[in-house]
């Protein structure tokens, strides 16, 4: 089986996006990063689940909307599908923190841990990985994009407070 099925690429505040689609569901979503997405040689293959959330990102950055409801399908460890299941619950507008994301799961004391299956998140956006900071609002990494400047802009653009 293909890791997707279908892939298009749209313009954004923060770069280009790339997303995947296979079964009518979002597997994967890349930010454009010095210039460059994984699969430009791919050509684009549209599908409705792509178009749905295509349109859907677009609302987003235009302010317009706060959630996502585009089917996804996330493919991981039982631990990063957890911390992944518990970044999905966090509202526009707020973070939690890495801490916070452990305790969620079962696993207090699993920072470290939490940071690699956040970072490894890949359908950022959707999946809100941007809203996860350390427990006293400061930004430790961002791994879409171009990293921290990408995650800042996520960040301000739904005033979450961070330093």
């Amino acid at each position: 089986m293909t890791e997707f099925d279908s892939i298009i690429r749209t313009d954004s505040p923060i770069g280009r996006l790339e997303i995947t689609a296979r079964a009518g569901a979002i597997v994967g979503l890349d930010i454009e990063s010095d210039g460059r997405l994984p699969r430009e040689n791919v050509p684009e293959h549209k599908s409705p689940a792509l178009a749905k959330a295509a349109t859907q990102l677009a609302q987003y950055f235009a302010g317009k909307r706060r959630t996502f409801d585009v089917p996804v399908n996330l493919a991981g460890t039982p631990f990063q599908l957890s911390v992944w299941d518990a970044l999905a619950e966090i509202p526009y507008g707020e973070f939690r923190s890495y801490g916070d994301v452990g305790t969620s799961t079962g696993r207090a004391t699993a920072g470290r841990a939490v940071g690699g299956a956040v970072g490894a998140n890949p359908i950022p956006i959707i999946v809100p990985c941007h809203r996860v900071l350390a427990h006293d609002g400061r930004i430790t990494g961002y791994s879409g994009g171009n990293g921290i400047p990408t995650k800042v802009w996520l960040l301000d653009h739904e005033g979450i407070p961070h330093r």
